[in-house]
């Protein structure tokens, strides 16, 4: 998107900090229509508003209140709201904004949160952009908000790539695909002549990392959102698997199958040199770094069945971490290190959990028939996966807070699975 022209920010204080607990009451504040700058503006100030509204609601950690129940039509942006008449909805936070497009075309969106017990501004900022990019501006806002009222990073600037699946199950077509966090501006990114798997993000958000099976052995591709170049990363002997960045963008992690077992391999894209991280006569697949680069978590059944395991970014001794009944897959580092995500199999079910990067703390988030795949907001705090009914039905996308809490469908256009959150944009 074109560049955003910001306005200074004000004064922040006054932050709720967001401690997990079973009694856990999401925030309420109020997120009236933004004030339209002029004529023809209205729209796209309800549409602001009403996204910001929505990943509120979706977040779980906050209870938007019902516009009926507003005390006040907010129509003049430069004025503080009417305070006395907001408190008995016993708010934490009201946003007032204004949607103006401007004499070039562009537009402005400005917006102020309030502390309505103390009657403070607590934070606010203005916005100038190309007027297609107002979705990107909500969810921008969105993020501020966030920030101020939890102490946290948001996530709402972020996309998902993911895999479009359709038609029937013995003959399923399988696209990339890309869309916002929340289920919009959905891109397809190939035309489905080919099945892809496993496609995952570059930090730096450009550039996403797939694996293809066309003709012959299935290939790694490197693919810029962008431009729609695509590259092949390398032509590896055999079978590879769930290729993924490191944190700096400079490598990829994956796993070659040679024989009956297949070891982690790190491939350097500037010199395209490989090394062998791991040889074993087990399957080891589902690398993933730790946020600061220096460690890994993969899956391998070494032990007898699949776990979980950690060692070093370079190599050597692995330790096992995952020692539940079952068995344990596609592990993924959250980005603020604290936890890994698992896929975990057992009853005839498949979980969703997350566990201490020393395997302690254990904890299963969602169960059921088929769940896979978990992969991390931006900020740590969410969760994405795919569900399977299996039958005639196809997999959808679902997110659930780490807590445990807040399980929900996300939209896509038609049957998605293997989803990966990209960072945050901004």
């Amino acid at each position: 998107m074109a560049a955003l022209g910001m306005g200074p920010a004000l004064a922040q204080q006054g932050r709720l900090q967001i401690v997990p607990s079973g009694e856990f009451k999401p925030i309420p504040i109020a997120i009236p229509p933004f004030v339209p700058g002029g004529a023809g503006d209205a729209d796209v100030g309800n549409g602001i508003a009403q996204v910001i509204t929505n990943n509120f609601k979706r977040s779980g950690l906050f209870a938007p209140v019902d516009p009926a129940a507003f005390p006040e039509r907010i129509s003049n942006f430069e004025a503080p709201p009417q305070f006395a008449s907001w408190r008995p909805l016993d708010l934490r936070g009201i946003v007032t904004g204004r949607a103006t497009r401007q004499s070039d075309g562009r537009l402005k969106a400005e917006f102020r949160l309030w502390d309505p017990n103390s009657g403070q501004q607590l934070t606010g900022q203005q916005y100038v952009t190309a007027p297609e990019y107002w979705r990107r501006i909500a969810h921008i806002i969105s993020d501020q908000i966030y920030t101020q009222m939890t102490g946290e990073k948001g996530y709402f600037d972020s996309r998902v790539v993911f895999v479009d699946e359709s038609g029937p199950s013995e003959r399923r077509v399988k696209r990339l695909a890309l869309m916002d966090q929340d289920g919009a501006n959905v891109r397809y990114l190939t035309r489905g002549a080919d099945l892809v798997l496993t496609p995952r993000f570059s930090p730096s958000s450009q550039e996403i990392t797939y694996m293809e099976f066309g003709q012959g052995d299935p290939r790694v591709y490197l693919f810029n959102i962008e431009t729609g170049q695509r590259e092949i990363v390398g032509n590896f002997p055999g079978m590879s698997f769930s290729p993924r960045f490191s944190p700096d963008g400079q490598r990829i992690i994956l796993s070659l199958q040679q024989g009956g077992n297949s070891n982690l391999f790190v491939m350097d894209l500037r010199s395209r040199t490989t090394t062998r991280l791991t040889d074993t006569p087990a399957i080891d697949t589902s690398p993933c770094y730790s946020p600061d680069g220096s460690q890994i978590c993969f899956e391998s059944d070494r032990g007898g069945k699949p776990q979980i395991y950690v060692m070093s970014a370079s190599g050597g001794n692995a330790q096992r971490i995952s020692f539940g009944e079952g068995s344990y897959s596609t592990p993924v580092w959250s980005p603020r290190g604290d936890y890994i995500a698992f896929t975990k199999q057992g009853g005839g079910q498949f979980a969703i959990g997350i566990m201490k990067t020393d395997g302690s703390g254990e904890r299963i988030l969602t169960a059921g028939f088929h769940n896979e795949g978990p992969t991390f907001a931006p900020n740590g705090r969410v969760l994405m996966f795919f569900r399977d009914p299996g039958g005639t039905a196809g997999p959808s996308l679902y997110s659930i807070d780490v807590s445990g809490r807040f399980e929900q469908k996300v939209p896509t256009p038609g049957f998605a699975s293997d989803p990966a959150w990209s960072p945050l944009l901004s």
